[in-house]
């Protein structure tokens, strides 16, 4: 019996806590690959060639990179959320308590990224990336009223990535990377104190999940020149498929059977297995567009397709058979941005953006490790090249969210009501080095 609801509770924890996240990308996707790219809120990420970190953005790019070269950089997330209109109750239809909602729930974070192009000849390019295309962490205090549903969770994707691109022509040029995927995860939730109805109360309990596994997906890329002053670019990214194992752990958790066979002579369990979740993550398809308007000013429209309605289910396995099916009914979401650069003089370019990320998360799915919504992007940078072997980037972002409504509600854990209002800035800086 105590499997079974560990189990239960691994379905519920890890299906919440894998798809939540207050990145500056739909969902809990990351679009912190490039601070380049950040500088024009992304905007032509799939078309535009600055620098190593094209093999992210479109591999077919490495083609039009004339020497090797080495990016690396970080992007430090700073995010806030108030938390307003909130209720809570537990099973028992009673007020949570304690009540806190301090809406500091995610910790600064930094992301770092690093990519390295080398040409074979005059057709073939080389390249590596090593960046983070998803990842959450989500801390929220002790007395957080919504704790039953999810009060920790870390998750971390980590790609590694070679790549090979052809140059047909001057023109049009191809590309192909294998991806090797890394997924770590460890997520917690609180469970109420049940025994307490039965007059011997004893405390809230806390189950614990950790998790790995590793994937392999694809990418591949096309750009093509029609004018000199004119670059299309295409990426499809594939899905990848996961299978996270790894271990539970339940503490101080209340049993209504235990009670029942016990004659309440015991109401709480610890205990600990092993656990198994299948995940899928998305495919995405980005399109953009760069033009020279001049020697100075360069325009960039980009959009993306991010297929979230593939992830519309997740299964449990377990060593007791019991099969556990999560409906989730994402839906696919689009992403717009437009940018400009300015080329003050040979040292230095200027950057600008904005963007808009719907987000795949509706009214009626949304949790408190999902609390996210659609949102506007806004971001600045710039580029210094004091040689012609060196560049530093720096970009800023500022994101800002619509008001996200919060209405959970379980047999086992009761209810929470929210409205969250998240914003986050992001600090970049990366360093191109030529040879």
């Amino acid at each position: 019996m105590h499997n079974k609801i560990n189990k239960l509770t691994l379905a519920v924890a890890v299906a919440s806590a894998t798809l939540s996240g207050q990145a500056l990308g739909g969902a809990f996707q990351l679009n912190e690959q490039s601070v380049s790219g950040q500088g024009n809120a992304f905007a032509g990420r799939t078309s535009n060639v600055t620098d190593a970190s094209i093999v992210y953005g479109n591999p077919a790019g490495m083609s039009f990179l004339d020497r090797t070269q080495v990016t690396a950089g970080a992007t430090y997330l700073d995010v806030s959320t108030d938390i307003k209109n909130t209720s809570g109750t537990t099973a028992l239809g009673t007020p949570v308590s304690p009540a806190s909602n301090d809406g500091d729930m995610v910790p600064g974070k930094t992301i770092p990224f690093g990519y390295f192009v080398q040409p074979i000849n005059d057709h073939l390019h080389f390249g590596l990336g090593v960046y983070a295309p998803f990842g959450v962490i989500t801390d929220y205090e002790d007395s957080f009223e919504g704790r039953y549903f999810g009060n920790y969770s870390d998750v971390e994707v980590v790609t590694v990535q070679p790549t090979l691109s052809i140059k047909f022509s001057e023109k049009f040029s191809a590309g192909f990377g294998i991806t090797y995927n890394r997924i770590e995860g460890e997520l917690e939730s609180a469970t109420a104190d049940g025994s307490a109805a039965l007059g011997s109360p004893q405390g809230e309990g806390r189950v614990n999940v950790e998790g790995d596994d590793e994937a392999f997906g694809f990418t591949f890329g096309m750009m093509y020149k029609p004018v000199e002053s004119t670059t299309l670019g295409v990426v499809y990214r594939s899905d990848v498929d996961y299978g996270l194992e790894g271990d539970v752990k339940a503490s101080n958790v209340f049993s209504a059977d235990l009670a029942s066979a016990t004659g309440g002579a015991r109401t709480t369990f610890d205990g600990s297995g092993p656990a198994g979740l299948d995940i899928t993550l998305p495919e995405t398809i980005d399109f953009s567009v760069t033009h020279d308007l001049n020697e100075r000013w360069t325009v960039m429209a980009g959009a993306a397709l991010v297929k979230w309605s593939s992830f519309d289910r997740l299964t449990v396995d377990n060593d007791l058979g019991v099969d556990i099916d999560e409906v989730q009914d994402y839906e696919d979401a689009w992403q717009y941005a437009l940018g400009a650069s300015y080329h003050l003089n040979p040292a230095w370019t200027l950057r600008g953006g904005v963007a808009y990320d719907e987000s795949p998360i509706s009214d009626d799915v949304r949790t408190v490790r999902v609390p996210s919504g659609d949102r506007m992007i806004y971001s600045l940078g710039a580029g210094w090249t004091p040689t012609p072997d060196l560049t530093i980037d720096i970009a800023y972002t500022y994101l800002k969210e619509d008001t996200s409504p919060i209405s959970q509600e379980s047999a086992t854990k009761g209810t929470y009501e929210a409205d969250y209002e998240n914003e986050a800035h992001g600090f970049g800086a990366q360093l191109t080095y030529r040879f």
